[in-house]
């Protein structure tokens, strides 16, 4: 089975549209979308409706803390954050506000942890920026194998019993074999405002037969994403760092 993983879409159709176009020329059996599907960019209605529709094919979503805030506080988000959730606060209808809300923290499926931040307390959205994050993570469950996003770098760490967590940086499109004598924790680059450098839209794909994880890099309008930024009246370093992958 070929499982999709897209994440921290942040309300950006244009990297929406060009991932989920690039994951269905390639084909897959299962969807999992991990969270952060609004804030930054200027589309969450959008997004929350397609996400809904996709659930209701049969995909799974996760939430995550941007998702969180649009129905609870941003008292801990910075100052950029805080004005493109209180402005999508005000472009959800109550019916998209509250698919949002129902969203579960975490999800196991057979050998498989998915969860937006980490897998030790899901709902602390502490990031996994480092093996010992992502050493404690993986301790805190009997998953062999788990996915989250939350940090918009991909990055994949592995573990022995023997020995602690090591990261290693996937390369677009080359497999990654998870092998069967350590534990895995893929985190997943983001759709809409990727972070690692470059500015091209992020996903990936597990074979649950093969164990193997493939990134995919995508590039999207970024043009059009950051002129929706800065006509709806969000700050304009938003738009900004699209270009940069920052």
């Amino acid at each position: 089975m070929r499982i999709v993983f897209l994440t921290d879409i942040h309300a950006n159709r244009e990297a929406f549209e060009a991932c989920l176009a690039d994951a269905r020329r390639r084909g897959y059996d299962r969807m999992v979308l991990l969270g952060d599907f609004v804030g930054y960019g200027a589309d969450p209605s959008w997004v929350v409706d397609v996400c809904a529709r996709l659930v209701d094919d049969g995909a799974t979503a996760l939430l995550g803390n941007h998702d969180a805030a649009v129905f609870g506080s941003d008292e801990d988000m910075n100052s950029r954050a805080q004005a493109a959730i209180r402005w999508t606060r005000g472009k959800l209808d109550a019916a998209q506000t509250a698919w949002l809300k129902a969203l579960p923290l975490s999800v196991r499926e057979d050998d498989r942890l998915y969860v937006h931040a980490n897998g030790w307390s899901p709902e602390s959205w502490g990031y996994v920026t480092g093996p010992d994050e992502a050493e404690r993570s993986m301790r805190k469950t009997d998953a062999r194998a788990t996915f989250c996003g939350h940090t918009h770098v991909p990055v994949i760490y592995h573990m022995s019993p023997a020995r602690p967590a090591a990261p290693f940086v996937p390369v677009p499109d080359r497999p990654v074999p998870f092998l069967t004598s350590r534990c895995w924790l893929a985190v997943i680059g983001s759709v809409g405002q990727p972070r690692d450098g470059m500015a091209a839209a992020c996903w990936a794909v597990y074979d649950t037969d093969t164990r193997e994880i493939v990134y995919r890099r995508v590039p999207y309008d970024v043009d059009a994403a950051a002129t929706k930024i800065r006509d709806a009246g969000l700050p304009t370093s938003l738009a900004e760092r699209l270009y940069r992958g920052r």
